[in-house]
């Protein structure tokens, strides 16, 4: 049997513990699933009842179209406004000049520190109190500054790290034949690191649609807002919470779907290097996970 290169081919009897290990965690699994099954069913969570209203185009009209509108509407704002924040910032910390490297740098690290939900309400508060948006606006302005400075900071990063990953020789080769900083970015660097930094934007911009879900906290009408409202009018929080999941992750598949397909457009226009793992964003302390 072929060995690997991170460990040895399991013998006979790793073989048959393992197997008893897999038999042992797939019915210790089904036990557990077995039970909140039935401490839901025995409570009436998964009657066809709590179904039905699910069935009825009011609910859909009432509840559920405008908690998608919210999220869509927040997460594509976030994500135009966010990847034009990171770009400049990005490009900035790569800067020949000093001072605009150091506020770029300032910026990023900072608001990669305070935590989404936090910039989010400092925002709905600091825009109403100055009645910056029109009241029904409010929410959603608070919801998408906190989205865009979060994100921005994490793409400028991405941004970075994407240029860095480049080979040395081709600023280098640049500058010999008399390029400035600006258009060795602008028509070198910047084309090649955009094309392989995109599986790591596409991850990013799936956080961007989930994290909408905090503007919860600060009354922004968004999907899991509008499942926790359905489970509170009908009592059926099971059912509406698994409906609202269902739908959250059909539009996460859907936006990682158009963002591979622009993806390989994109790489059949133009030839680059390799793309980025995605792993080196956990490499990122991400610091807002904290609230």
């Amino acid at each position: 049997m072929a060995g690997s290169v991170l460990f040895d081919a399991p013998g006979p009897r790793a073989i048959v513990r393992n197997r008893v290990i897999t038999v042992v965690t797939l019915v210790a699994l089904a036990a557990v699933v077995w039970v909140v099954y039935s401490r839901l069913n025995s409570r009436g969570q998964l009657t066809a009842e709590k179904w039905e209203p699910f069935l009825t185009p009011d609910l859909w009209r009432t509840y559920v179209l405008p908690g998608i509108e919210g999220t869509l509407t927040a997460a594509a704002v976030s994500i135009v406004l966010a990847l034009v924040l990171g770009l400049v910032l990005g490009v900035g910390r790569l800067s020949t000049h000093t001072a605009i490297r150091w506020v770029s740098s300032v910026v990023v690290e900072f608001f990669r520190a305070v935590p989404v939900l936090i910039m989010m309400i400092f925002a709905y508060f600091l825009y109403a109190f100055y009645d910056v948006f029109p009241s029904k606006h409010l929410a959603l302005a608070g919801v998408i500054t906190g989205l865009t400075l979060y994100n921005g900071a994490v793409i400028a990063e991405i941004v970075r790290a994407g240029v860095h990953a480049l080979p040395r020789g081709q600023s280098e080769a640049a500058s010999a034949l008399g390029l400035t900083w600006g258009q060795t970015m602008r028509s070198i660097l910047l084309p090649q690191a955009i094309t392989s930094m995109l599986p790591v934007l596409i991850s990013q911009l799936v956080v961007v649609l989930k994290d909408t879900a905090l503007g919860y906290q600060i009354t922004f009408v968004e999907m899991v807002r509008q499942g926790t409202v359905i489970g509170s009018a009908y009592g059926n929080y099971i059912p509406a919470l698994i409906v609202i999941a269902l739908l959250m992750i059909a539009l996460n598949f859907s936006l990682s779907w158009f963002a591979t397909w622009i993806e390989r457009r994109m790489r059949r226009s133009r030839k680059g290097p390799a793309p980025m793992e995605a792993e080196p964003l956990d490499m990122i302390p991400d610091r807002s996970r904290g609230v």
